[in-house]
Formats: structure tokens, sequence, C-alpha cells
């Protein structure tokens, strides 16, 4: 055999090998859970609610981690949460099975109160109704256009709102989303901290106009591949390489976390992008 022939047998060899890892890679990282902690501090935030920690589930989308889902559910019980979030698409409208779901909700019902809000992933299954009926049934707050507010020590309050997806609607995506807004907090004081579930980041704008304190999304799927130094490479509602996928995003008083989330629907595979849980620390903050 030749040299070249030698060569260019090395270099087939090595580039099956790169990708064998790189796949090897990617399984891993589709298949494990990462978690990310968030310290978010504000000065209208009463002091009896420093400390308080929410873990963040979104876009679960039917996916299982172990059996039971008790990889999720033991990194959920370690966190030990104050409240836990699920901020929409908990099934997943093409591989449905809403009682593979229900199992983290049985597994963690002790652990902490939950707070839900539909993705565009309920509303299309059309069965959206009997989704809130059996998380209602297991002592979820299922937030529709409404909100609850949360006291801790001497009378402070919060006030936890969700809206529902804008795909129960007619209206224009934006006009839907703020006159949901306006509805959650109808009653709430203006001084009152006030913290939104809401499933699509790419309505960050009008959080800000509406000055929301602190807004959990999902939805983008961490832009679904993550190119390294740029970020994700699509995402529903924003196209190609959106602005919102992930982390933490400020704009006057309003802070919005976007969850990468945990699941995948149509593109089965993440890439750069492993499944994550977000937990929130609070922090009352005289600065």
């Amino acid at each position: 055999m030749s040299v070249q022939k030698r060569k260019k047998r090395k270099g087939i060899i090595l580039f099956f090998i790169l990708l064998l890892l790189l796949g090897l890679y990617i399984y891993k990282e589709n298949r494990t859970i990462g978690v990310t902690f968030v310290e978010i501090q504000a000065s209208v935030l009463p002091e009896s609610f420093d400390h308080y920690r929410i873990v963040q589930l979104s876009d679960i989308h039917d996916s299982e981690f172990g059996d039971n889902n008790l990889e999720l559910v033991n990194k959920v019980k370690v966190l030990s949460p104050d409240a836990i979030f699920i901020t929409g698409d908990f099934v997943d409208r093409n591989r449905y099975d809403l009682e593979q779901s229900l199992k983290i909700i049985k597994q963690l019902h002790d652990v902490a109160p939950f707070y839900y809000v539909t993705g565009n992933h309920e509303i299309s299954t059309n069965d959206d109704d009997h989704i809130k009926t059996e998380l209602e049934r297991l002592g979820v707050h299922v937030l529709i256009n409404e909100s609850v507010a949360i006291e801790k020590g001497q009378g402070e309050q919060i006030a936890i709102g969700g809206i529902e997806d804008p795909l129960s609607s007619n209206l224009d995506e934006k006009e839907y989303v703020e006159q949901a807004i306006d509805k959650t907090f109808k009653d709430v004081p203006d001084d009152m901290f006030k913290i939104l579930l809401s499933h699509r980041p790419e309505q960050f704008n009008v959080y800000v106009e509406r000055q929301i304190d602190l807004v959990f999304s999902g939805h983008a799927h961490g832009g679904q591949i993550r190119i390294p130094g740029i970020g994700g490479l699509v995402a529903p509602g924003q196209g190609w390489f959106p602005k919102y996928t992930s982390g933490i995003h400020k704009a006057d008083k309003t802070s919005m976390i976007i969850s990468r989330g945990l699941g995948n629907s149509i593109v089965p595979i993440r890439v750069f992008n492993r499944p994550e849980v977000v937990v929130v620390t609070l922090r009352s903050s005289t600065e």
C-alpha cells in the first residue's frame, strides 16, 4: 500500500472515530439533566421572601429521564424548592402520554407547591381541559390568566400569575398577551412583587411594558442547536438565530428567565444544548 493510500485510510478512520465520539457526546447530553442556578435581587421583594427558592421545569414534552422519571424527580428533591413552576409544554402533541408526565407531579407533590401554565402543545392536543383537571386533582395551581398571592412573615405577600398560551385565542399574539397580563394582575397592587409564568419568551417587550418584576418562560428549547459564541440556531416564533432562547434577559425593572427545557418535540435531538432544570433564588435587596 502506498504512503498516500495509508494516509487516506488513516484519515477516514479518524473521521469515523470523531463522528462516533460526537454521536456519543450528543446522546449523553440529551439523556442527562443539567442544573442552572440563578439569583434574582429586587428591592421590592419583601424580606420574608429572601432566599425563596423556585425550581422551573419547562418543555417536558412527555420525556422520561430514568425509570418513572426518577432522575428528574431526585434532582428536584435534592434542590429543596419552596415552589415548582411548570412553564408549558408539559406534554407533547405528537406522542401524547399524560399519565407518564403526571408521574412527575405524583412523586413531587409533597416537596413544594406546583404552579403551572399551558404551552402550545397542551392546546394542540385539544385535550387541555382534561390536562388541567388532572393537574388540579393532584393539587397543582393551574393559572389561567389569573394570579395567587403568597404570604410569608408578618403578612408580606408576592403575586404569582400565569397566562394561557396564545394558541388558545384567535387574537394576534401580542394583543392576546397584553390582555391576558392585564386580566391576570388586575386586582394586584402596583407595588407588589409580581412573578409571571408565560410560555412565550418572544413577548419580552410586553412583559417589560406591563412592568412585571420576574418572568419565567420556555418554548425556545434553547434554540435546539447551540453554536458556541453565537447561541441558539432556531426557535418557534423567532425563526433563525433567535434572541430569546436561554438565560436571563433584563430591561427596566423586568427580568425574564428562559429555560432551555427538558424534552424535544419535532426535532428529536439537541446539540450543545443539555436539558435543563433552572433554580432561582430570590434575594431581597435595598440597593
